[in-house]
């Protein structure tokens, strides 16, 4: 970031950013290409299509027209989790009922992925995040365990082929 940007934080659909609300309105004032910057946007969450992902737009104001250059994160863990197990949302009563089961490797690839984004010293600790969040959706790991039992398991070491660093 320089001092002459400016951030424009959003929350698309991965792969349908539209000029319409929330970009538009946002970027329109600032002098920069809209279309350009939607076809951007668009073409890096493709990846992400059907997930609510964050990006933000970097808005240069110091070049005529306005520069831009765009970040792409990741989507909540949640939608991550629910993606890799194929349910369209999690569980209403997550401790009564299930909707799914991630796999340990499935596990371990999502805290890959986020673990730039997550306070954590290791991967284990991302993990064990991971976990954390299939507990509140209502998913299952490693062939319908309670995440919680999981993340005992990783504490006693049972795990750490997966999670070699």
């Amino acid at each position: 970031m320089t001092e002459n940007e400016i951030p424009v934080e959003a929350l698309i659909i991965g792969g349908q950013a539209t000029s319409g609300p929330p970009l538009g309105p946002a970027l329109g004032p600032l002098g920069v290409p809209v279309g350009q910057v939607v076809a951007k946007i668009n073409e890096a969450t493709q990846q992400f299509a059907g997930l609510k992902v964050p990006v933000v737009v970097w808005v240069d104001k110091s070049k005529k027209p306005a520069g831009f250059r765009i970040e792409v994160r990741n989507p909540p863990t949640s939608a991550l989790i629910l993606r890799e197990i194929g349910a369209e949302q999690g569980s209403g009563t997550p401790h009564e009922s299930k909707v799914g089961d991630l796999s340990m490797e499935g596990a371990v690839k999502l805290a890959k992925m986020k673990r730039p984004e997550m306070n954590v010293k290791s991967l284990k600790a991302a993990v064990k995040t991971v976990l954390g969040t299939c507990v509140s959706t209502g998913v299952t790991v490693d062939g319908g365990k309670d995440p919680r039992i999981v993340q005992q398991a990783i504490d006693d070491g049972e795990y750490d082929d997966l999670m070699k660093e």
